[in-house]
């Protein structure tokens, strides 16, 4: 069976709907690969029940609109985007548009919003984002890990957790990309067969935070290296995310991250010893199982895949059965894949309805 085929965001697993007075209200500061994503995914998959009214971006609109338009990984977008006077028109709706680098110099409270999806990465501790809260901001979506458990009232891997957001959290975190798709994969198998250790391995598409060629460009001496000529190891924090998300696993769980020079679409190779053995077809059975249980987020395929084969998919995490392998004495070796700027925007699409629906706030199919 296959189940890898891309499809539209899901508004939820567990079936939740929303009705609705208004269409939810949201801004975006930070207009990179994942803000992007985040209004494109909207307009792709028409009735989420959100309006972009606000972007924060510092660079020039003409760049941003640019941008917009033609996507290098994900193609043109599929409507109209417009420069207007201080903003953009996408597919005939107007979003204001500001330029500053500093949170507490946008007039969050001014704009009439009920969230704020912070999608920059420039900010981790509980004093940052209490920038954003001071100057209006209701609520704060951020689109990756704080720096502690402590900076963030609660963090979602939307399908796991996303039902147990607090109805008065200001500061949500989203968790990351590898934690969405790793997470239920991991929750699923210890359950079933009892997880004593896991070593986790992400093959990461290049980012930001690498130059093209060798340049004075980060702390980390093997970021100044250039990233389309390398395979780069980086530090990770996978292993204190899955922790934090999975207490059972506590002292259980490392990890490691590797750079690939491919523009997009990254992976997991996941080393587990369970409770007991296990024979591949057993495992791949529960694994199936897993993208049954949560369509739209979980998927499993057995074809002979390549990176590209998930390009634009939505999914949290996709399986590759074919790469399942097993050693005796409980050992085995399991293959994921994920489209780290596509599914990880979708899923801040689903959180900030399911986070909508915790703080009753009644929403309404924006027309596309």
């Amino acid at each position: 069976m296959d189940t890898a085929t891309p499809s539209t965001h899901v508004t939820s697993p567990s079936g939740g709907r929303y009705t609705s007075s208004r269409p939810l209200r949201i801004a975006i500061n930070g207009y990179g690969r994942i803000g992007r994503c985040v209004l494109r995914a909207l307009h792709e998959a028409p009735g989420g029940r959100i309006e972009i009214v606000a972007i924060n971006e510092p660079s020039d609109l003409a760049t941003m609109a640019y941008l917009s338009r033609f996507d290098s990984t994900h193609g043109v977008f599929p409507g109209t985007i417009e420069e207007i006077d201080g903003g953009l028109r996408v597919n005939g709706r107007d979003i204001a548009v500001t330029h500053v680098r500093e949170p507490e110099a946008v007039q969050w409270g001014a704009m009439d919003l009920d969230m704020v999806l912070e999608c920059s990465g420039h900010y981790g501790s509980r004093a940052d984002f209490g920038r954003f809260l001071d100057s209006g901001c209701p609520r704060l979506l951020v689109s990756h890990p704080g720096e502690s458990a402590e900076d963030v009232d609660y963090t979602v891997v939307y399908g796991i957790n996303h039902d147990d957001v607090p109805s008065d959290a200001q500061v949500v975190s989203n968790a990351s990309c590898t934690t969405n798709a790793s997470i239920p994969v991991l929750a699923a198998l210890h359950e079933q067969f009892g997880i004593e250790h896991a070593f986790l391995t992400t093959l990461h598409s290049v980012m930001n935070d690498q130059p093209l060629i060798d340049g004075y460009h980060h702390k980390d001496l093997r970021r100044t290296r250039s990233a389309m000529q390398s395979i780069v190891p980086v530090s990770t924090g996978l292993a204190q995310g899955v922790e934090r998300l999975l207490p059972q696993l506590q002292g259980k769980v490392q990890a490691k991250a590797i750079r690939v020079p491919i523009l997009n679409v990254s992976a997991i190779d996941l080393m587990l010893k369970l409770g007991h053995d296990v024979s591949v077809p057993s495992l791949n059975a529960a694994l199936e199982e897993l993208s049954r249980r949560f369509p739209g987020l979980v998927a499993y395929s057995n074809h002979p895949h390549a990176s590209i084969d998930f390009n634009h998919n939505p999914h949290s995490v996709i399986i590759d059965g074919s790469q399942t392998r097993t050693n005796g004495d409980g050992f085995a070796n399991i293959f994921l894949w994920f489209d780290n700027e596509w599914g990880f925007a979708n899923r801040m699409l689903d959180t900030t309805l399911a986070w909508a629906r915790k703080f009753h706030l009644q929403t309404q199919a924006v027309p596309g």
